[in-house]
């Protein structure tokens, strides 16, 4: 890590459904990296958990609820951007409840394998979608 940046730890979930798509969640207006999409998530506070900052954070983005039982480890993500080093736990989980949606402005999209490429995502999110990719086809394979 350079010095002078933080290091700023965000959790992030692969929320797939039983078609096997991916949701994708668009950085609203106004943060950085407006437009490009992602794994919803977003920063463990003092004192949480990266699963129970989780919890926390789809509840605030998208209004559901996910018991940190159901958050399977997956992958992580490491990446110095210009003005900080992120370390992202990211998650699979294939069940919550509630209906899903944008809390914060932003879009949303469930997306299969044949569309992924098509959504630009942040720098430490790249080898992520690839990881996610492999898992998909796998996850095939077996059924």
């Amino acid at each position: 890590m350079k010095p002078g940046r933080s290091l700023v730890l965000v959790s992030a979930v692969a929320l797939v459904r039983e078609d096997g798509r991916l949701l994708l969640a668009q950085r609203p207006e106004g943060k950085s990296m407006a437009g490009l999409w992602e794994f919803p998530g977003g920063k463990v506070e003092p004192g949480e958990s990266p699963e129970s900052a989780l919890v926390r954070e789809l509840d605030e983005e998208l209004g559901i609820t996910v018991d940190e039982a159901d958050l399977e480890p997956f992958s992580f993500a490491s990446h110095g951007y210009d003005t900080f080093h992120l370390m992202m736990p990211v998650y699979l989980c294939r069940q919550w409840r509630g209906e899903m949606t944008g809390r914060e402005g932003q879009a949303l999209a469930w997306v299969g394998l044949e569309t992924m490429n098509d959504y630009p995502t942040p720098p430490a999110d790249v080898g992520l979608m690839k990881r996610f990719e492999e898992w998909s086809r796998a996850q095939e394979e077996e059924n």
